[in-house]
Protein backbone atom coordinates (compact mmCIF):
# COMPACT_ATOMS: atom_id res chain seq x y z
CA UNK A 1 0.00 0.00 0.00
CA UNK A 2 1.36 3.18 -0.72
CA UNK A 3 2.54 5.26 2.18
CA UNK A 4 1.44 9.14 2.35
CA UNK A 5 2.88 11.30 4.82
CA UNK A 6 0.30 13.99 5.60
CA UNK A 7 1.53 17.51 7.10
CA UNK A 8 -0.91 20.39 8.04
CA UNK A 9 -0.06 22.64 10.57
CA UNK A 10 -4.08 22.63 12.24
CA UNK A 11 -5.35 18.94 13.20
CA UNK A 12 -8.71 19.54 13.16
CA UNK A 13 -8.77 20.77 9.96
CA UNK A 14 -6.43 18.12 8.13
CA UNK A 15 -9.01 15.24 9.48
CA UNK A 16 -10.88 15.53 5.98
CA UNK A 17 -7.40 15.55 4.60
CA UNK A 18 -6.46 12.54 5.70
CA UNK A 19 -10.02 11.19 5.85
CA UNK A 20 -9.88 11.89 1.97
CA UNK A 21 -6.48 10.13 1.14
CA UNK A 22 -7.27 6.88 3.32
CA UNK A 23 -10.80 6.74 1.14
CA UNK A 24 -8.33 6.71 -1.88
CA UNK A 25 -6.58 3.87 -0.75
CA UNK A 26 -3.46 5.46 0.90
CA UNK A 27 -1.72 4.69 3.93
CA UNK A 28 -1.88 7.78 5.81
CA UNK A 29 0.48 9.41 8.54
CA UNK A 30 -0.18 12.82 10.06
CA UNK A 31 2.43 15.36 10.97
CA UNK A 32 1.61 18.84 12.54
CA UNK A 33 4.48 19.62 14.89
CA UNK A 34 7.68 21.92 14.05
CA UNK A 35 9.63 22.35 11.02
CA UNK A 36 12.63 20.86 11.94
CA UNK A 37 10.83 17.66 13.16
CA UNK A 38 8.82 16.91 10.76
CA UNK A 39 11.88 17.22 8.25
CA UNK A 40 13.68 14.07 10.31
CA UNK A 41 10.68 12.44 10.73
CA UNK A 42 10.29 12.36 6.64
CA UNK A 43 14.18 11.49 6.47
CA UNK A 44 13.42 8.33 8.83
CA UNK A 45 10.33 7.00 7.76
CA UNK A 46 10.61 7.62 3.56
CA UNK A 47 7.04 7.89 2.57
CA UNK A 48 6.10 7.46 -0.72
CA UNK A 49 4.77 10.59 -1.38
CA UNK A 50 4.79 13.59 0.68
CA UNK A 51 1.20 16.03 0.73
CA UNK A 52 1.58 19.70 1.92
CA UNK A 53 -1.34 21.47 2.54
CA UNK A 54 -0.50 25.07 1.54
CA UNK A 55 -4.14 26.97 3.27
CA UNK A 56 -2.11 27.00 6.53
CA UNK A 57 1.35 28.58 7.32
CA UNK A 58 2.08 28.04 3.17
CA UNK A 59 5.73 29.47 4.55
CA UNK A 60 6.14 26.25 6.69
CA UNK A 61 4.90 23.97 3.84
CA UNK A 62 7.82 25.72 1.01
CA UNK A 63 10.50 25.61 3.56
CA UNK A 64 9.83 21.92 4.36
CA UNK A 65 9.20 21.03 0.46
CA UNK A 66 12.88 22.76 0.35
CA UNK A 67 14.61 20.80 2.55
CA UNK A 68 13.24 17.41 1.47
CA UNK A 69 14.50 18.67 -1.94
CA UNK A 70 17.99 19.78 -0.76
CA UNK A 71 18.52 16.66 1.13
CA UNK A 72 20.68 13.10 -0.66
CA UNK A 73 18.45 10.72 0.26
CA UNK A 74 15.02 12.15 0.41
CA UNK A 75 14.77 14.63 -2.87
CA UNK A 76 13.40 11.82 -4.94
CA UNK A 77 10.00 11.49 -2.95
CA UNK A 78 7.37 13.25 -4.58
CA UNK A 79 6.01 16.24 -3.27
CA UNK A 80 2.35 17.10 -3.51
CA UNK A 81 0.85 20.57 -2.67
CA UNK A 82 -2.80 21.05 -1.73
CA UNK A 83 -5.09 24.18 -2.15
CA UNK A 84 -3.40 27.55 -0.97
CA UNK A 85 -3.82 31.31 -1.88
CA UNK A 86 -3.50 31.27 -6.04
CA UNK A 87 -0.19 34.07 -5.59
CA UNK A 88 1.43 31.60 -2.86
CA UNK A 89 0.90 28.78 -4.84
CA UNK A 90 2.45 30.26 -8.12
CA UNK A 91 5.38 31.44 -6.13
CA UNK A 92 6.35 27.67 -5.14
CA UNK A 93 5.32 26.20 -8.41
CA UNK A 94 7.88 28.68 -10.05
CA UNK A 95 10.65 27.56 -7.67
CA UNK A 96 9.49 23.69 -7.83
CA UNK A 97 7.94 23.38 -11.43
CA UNK A 98 8.20 19.75 -10.84
CA UNK A 99 6.35 19.20 -7.42
CA UNK A 100 2.71 18.82 -8.34
CA UNK A 101 -0.13 21.29 -7.38
CA UNK A 102 -3.82 19.95 -6.98
CA UNK A 103 -7.18 20.82 -5.04
CA UNK A 104 -8.74 18.34 -2.74
CA UNK A 105 -10.93 16.81 -5.54
CA UNK A 106 -7.92 15.76 -7.65
CA UNK A 107 -5.77 14.64 -5.00
CA UNK A 108 -5.77 11.44 -4.80
CA UNK A 109 -5.57 10.76 -8.07
CA UNK A 110 -2.34 13.18 -8.52
CA UNK A 111 -0.97 11.29 -5.63
CA UNK A 112 -0.91 8.29 -7.91
CA UNK A 113 0.10 9.71 -10.75
CA UNK A 114 3.24 11.40 -8.85
CA UNK A 115 4.14 7.79 -7.02
CA UNK A 116 4.04 6.40 -10.62
CA UNK A 117 6.80 8.57 -12.33
CA UNK A 118 10.31 9.00 -11.33
CA UNK A 119 11.76 12.72 -11.13
CA UNK A 120 14.83 12.20 -13.08
CA UNK A 121 16.72 15.17 -11.87
CA UNK A 122 14.61 16.83 -9.16
CA UNK A 123 14.92 20.88 -9.10
CA UNK A 124 17.03 21.31 -6.06
CA UNK A 125 16.21 25.07 -4.50
CA UNK A 126 18.50 27.71 -3.31
CA UNK A 127 19.37 28.09 0.07
CA UNK A 128 17.65 30.55 2.75
CA UNK A 129 21.12 32.57 2.26
CA UNK A 130 21.33 32.78 -1.04
CA UNK A 131 17.15 33.24 -2.08
CA UNK A 132 17.38 36.08 0.51
CA UNK A 133 20.56 37.30 0.05
CA UNK A 134 18.89 39.88 -2.90
CA UNK A 135 16.22 40.84 -1.07
CA UNK A 136 15.82 44.28 1.06
CA UNK A 137 16.02 44.37 4.91
CA UNK A 138 12.31 45.57 5.16
CA UNK A 139 11.35 42.26 2.77
CA UNK A 140 13.52 39.97 5.19
CA UNK A 141 11.38 41.52 8.26
CA UNK A 142 8.22 40.68 6.48
CA UNK A 143 7.56 44.85 6.60
CA UNK A 144 5.10 46.19 3.71
CA UNK A 145 4.44 49.75 2.54
CA UNK A 146 1.68 51.11 4.76
CA UNK A 147 1.69 49.14 7.29
CA UNK A 148 2.41 49.37 11.23
CA UNK A 149 5.30 47.88 13.03
CA UNK A 150 5.42 47.34 17.00
CA UNK A 151 9.01 48.07 18.72
CA UNK A 152 9.79 46.62 21.66
CA UNK A 153 13.09 47.82 24.32
CA UNK A 154 14.53 49.29 20.83
CA UNK A 155 17.79 50.92 20.99
CA UNK A 156 17.81 54.69 20.44
CA UNK A 157 19.35 54.78 17.01
CA UNK A 158 16.69 52.18 16.19
CA UNK A 159 15.99 54.13 12.87
CA UNK A 160 20.06 53.76 11.58
CA UNK A 161 19.36 50.10 12.54
CA UNK A 162 16.14 49.63 10.35
CA UNK A 163 17.16 51.65 7.57
CA UNK A 164 14.97 52.79 4.55
CA UNK A 165 11.56 51.10 5.15
CA UNK A 166 8.65 51.06 2.07
CA UNK A 167 6.86 54.42 2.28
CA UNK A 168 3.97 55.02 4.81
CA UNK A 169 5.49 52.38 7.16
CA UNK A 170 4.40 53.71 10.86
CA UNK A 171 6.99 52.55 14.17
CA UNK A 172 4.89 52.35 17.14
CA UNK A 173 6.97 52.31 20.31
CA UNK A 174 5.94 49.73 23.04
CA UNK A 175 2.05 49.59 21.73
CA UNK A 176 -0.24 48.12 23.88
CA UNK A 177 -2.04 46.85 21.12
CA UNK A 178 -0.92 44.17 18.48
CA UNK A 179 0.63 45.03 14.77
CA UNK A 180 1.54 42.88 11.70
CA UNK A 181 4.86 42.84 12.87
CA UNK A 182 6.97 43.10 16.04
CA UNK A 183 10.68 43.48 16.83
CA UNK A 184 11.89 43.35 20.00
CA UNK A 185 14.85 44.06 21.01
CA UNK A 186 16.60 41.84 23.77
CA UNK A 187 20.02 42.52 25.80
CA UNK A 188 19.81 40.20 29.13
CA UNK A 189 18.59 36.48 29.16
CA UNK A 190 16.64 36.65 31.85
CA UNK A 191 15.03 39.51 30.91
CA UNK A 192 14.61 38.05 27.65
CA UNK A 193 13.18 34.90 29.46
CA UNK A 194 11.19 36.44 31.86
CA UNK A 195 9.23 38.65 28.67
CA UNK A 196 8.52 35.23 26.80
CA UNK A 197 5.44 34.44 28.12
CA UNK A 198 3.55 37.65 27.17
CA UNK A 199 5.47 37.85 23.98
CA UNK A 200 3.66 34.24 23.30
CA UNK A 201 0.04 35.67 23.87
CA UNK A 202 0.62 37.97 20.90
CA UNK A 203 2.97 35.65 18.57
CA UNK A 204 -0.25 34.30 17.00
CA UNK A 205 -1.32 37.71 15.71
CA UNK A 206 1.85 39.10 14.68
CA UNK A 207 5.41 38.38 12.78
CA UNK A 208 7.28 38.30 16.29
CA UNK A 209 11.07 39.11 15.78
CA UNK A 210 13.06 38.40 18.87
CA UNK A 211 16.68 40.87 17.67
CA UNK A 212 19.71 40.64 19.78
CA UNK A 213 23.24 42.18 18.86
CA UNK A 214 25.51 39.72 17.24
CA UNK A 215 28.86 38.78 19.03
CA UNK A 216 27.06 39.99 22.62
CA UNK A 217 28.91 38.47 25.47
CA UNK A 218 26.16 38.78 28.36
CA UNK A 219 25.24 35.49 27.23
CA UNK A 220 22.46 35.69 24.11
CA UNK A 221 23.34 33.14 21.26
CA UNK A 222 21.50 32.63 19.01
CA UNK A 223 21.01 28.76 21.01
CA UNK A 224 19.37 30.34 24.08
CA UNK A 225 17.23 32.55 22.57
CA UNK A 226 15.95 29.55 20.41
CA UNK A 227 15.97 27.06 23.38
CA UNK A 228 13.91 29.14 25.71
CA UNK A 229 11.44 30.04 23.01
CA UNK A 230 10.80 26.36 21.97
CA UNK A 231 10.01 25.60 26.04
CA UNK A 232 7.77 28.52 25.76
CA UNK A 233 5.82 27.59 23.18
CA UNK A 234 7.24 29.06 20.76
CA UNK A 235 9.09 27.78 16.89
CA UNK A 236 11.50 29.76 14.98
CA UNK A 237 11.10 29.51 11.49
CA UNK A 238 13.41 31.86 10.09
CA UNK A 239 16.87 34.29 10.51
CA UNK A 240 18.59 36.93 9.57
CA UNK A 241 20.64 39.86 9.97
CA UNK A 242 18.60 43.47 11.05
CA UNK A 243 21.98 45.18 10.59
CA UNK A 244 26.05 44.76 11.21
CA UNK A 245 25.43 44.58 14.83
CA UNK A 246 22.06 43.29 15.39
CA UNK A 247 20.42 39.37 13.80
CA UNK A 248 16.76 38.88 13.87
CA UNK A 249 14.90 35.28 14.74
CA UNK A 250 11.13 35.07 13.91
CA UNK A 251 8.69 33.21 16.34
CA UNK A 252 5.18 31.42 15.86
CA UNK A 253 3.39 29.88 18.09
CA UNK A 254 3.63 26.31 18.16
CA UNK A 255 0.31 24.30 17.15
CA UNK A 256 -0.78 22.16 19.49
CA UNK A 257 -1.22 18.19 18.21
Amino acid sequence: MTRVRIVHWKPAEAEALVETCRAGGFEVEFDATDLPLVAKTIRRTMPDALVIDLTRMPSYGRELAFAIRRTKYTRQIPIVFVDGEPEKVEAIRRQLPDAVFASRKQLCARIKAACGRRIPNPVTPPGVMERYASRSKAQKLGIKEGSTVALFDAPRDYAAVLGELPAGVELVEDPDDVHPVTLWFVRDPREYQAGLRRMRTIADRTKLWVVWRKGSTDGLTSNLIREAANEAGLVDYKICAVSSEWSGMVFARRKKV
